[in-house]
C-alpha cells in the first residue's frame, strides 16, 4: 500500500485525478481498452472536478471507456435525485464525457436482486475486469456499502446499511428515515480484483477509519483494511485525515509518501 499525504482537500483531488489520468493514458498507449470503477459520496467529488477540468482542456478523453459503479440503494427509482444512477449521471458521466451506454450501475429495483448481483459480477468479468477503481471510505471503515463485518472475500450482493451510514447519508435526503435501509454493492473481494485501487479521504471525520485501514490489522471490522492485501493500492489523504496515523504524528506530512508491504497487518 502506498500512502500519499498532502496538505488540503484540493491537493487530494489534484493528486488522485493525476493518478487516474496516468493510468488511462498508460493503458491506451498500446491501443488497449480501459475500464474504470467509479464511487459516489462526497470524497471523490474533487477528483471528478479535476478530471473534468482535464477533459475540458483537451488533456484527457473518456471516449470508449467502460465504467462500473460500486453500489446502488435498493428501492430508489433511477431518476430519484439521490439514486446512484442519477448521481453518477450528474457528477461523472456527463462532466467526463462518458458514453452513458458504457456506464453500468447495480440494479436496486430488480425483481430478483440476487440474480441481478450475479449478472453484475458477470458484466465486470466480461469487460475484462476493472483497471483502476476509485474509492472513498466511510467513517466506520466501509468501502462501497461493505459495512463492518462484511466478508473480505464477498462478491456483489445485497447488504443492510449500518445505522451510522444511514445517519451520515441523511444529509443528502433530509431525514434519516428517508435513507434506504439496503443496498446492492460490489463485495470486498470484487473490489480487490481491480488491477489498481485508489482511495481518497479528506477531513478529521475520516481520521480514525484511515488509521485503522492503514495501520490496523486486516479485519472485517474495518473492510477498507483489505486494501493492505492489494499489490497496487494507493491512498491519497489530506493532513486532517492523516491525524491519527502514528507514522505521520511527528512528521511534516505534506507530500509524505509511506509504503507498507502488502499484508503486513493481517490479523491471525
Amino acid at each position: 500500500m502506498e500512502v500519499l499525504i498532502v496538505e488540503t482537500p484540493d491537493e487530494v483531488a489534484r493528486a488522485s485525478a493525476a493518478r487516474i489520468a496516468q493510468a488511462i493514458r498508460r493503458r491506451r498507449e498500446p491501443g488497449g481498452s480501459v475500464t474504470i470503477g467509479v464511487a459516489t459520496g462526497s470524497s471523490p467529488l474533487g477528483t471528478y472536478r479535476e478530471l473534468a477540468a482535464l477533459v475540458r482542456a483537451g488533456e484527457l478523453d473518456f471516449g470508449g471507456i467502460d465504467a462500473f459503479a460500486l453500489d446502488e440503494y435498493v428501492g430508489l427509482a433511477a431518476d430519484h435525485p439521490e439514486s446512484y444512477h442519477e448521481v453518477i449521471r450528474r457528477v461523472v458521466t456527463e462532466p467526463l464525457g462518458l458514453d452513458p451506454a458504457r456506464v453500468r450501475i447495480p440494479d436496486g429495483l430488480a425483481d430478483d436482486l440476487d440474480a441481478g448481483c450475479a449478472a453484475y459480477e458477470a458484466a465486470i468479468e466480461a469487460a475484462g475486469g476493472i483497471d483502476i477503481q476509485l474509492l472513498g471510505i466511510g467513517g466506520n471503515g466501509h468501502i462501497g456499502f461493505n459495512e463492518p463485518g462484511s466478508p473480505l472475500a464477498s462478491r456483489t450482493r445485497v447488504t443492510v446499511l449500518a445505522p451510522a451510514t444511514r445517519a451520515d447519508n441523511a444529509r443528502f435526503f433530509g431525514t434519516v428515515e428517508q435513507v434506504p435501509t439496503r443496498s446492492v454493492t460490489q463485495g470486498v473481494g470484487t473490489i480487490l480484483d481491480a488491477e489498481e485501487l485508489l482511495l481518497v479521504a479528506q477531513g478529521a471525520s475520516k481520521a480514525r477509519a484511515v488509521a485503522q485501514m492503514i495501520e490496523g490489522p486486516v479485519s472485517s471490522r474495518c473492510p477498507a483494511s483489505a486494501l493492505q492485501l492489494h499489490p497496487r493500492a494507493v491512498v491519497v489523504i489530506d493532513r486532517a485525515a492523516a491525524a491519527e496515523l502514528s507514522f505521520a504524528a511527528s512528521a511534516d506530512v505534506e507530500g509524505l509518501v509511506q509504503r507498507h508491504p502488502a499484508g503486513a497487518g493481517v490479523a491471525p
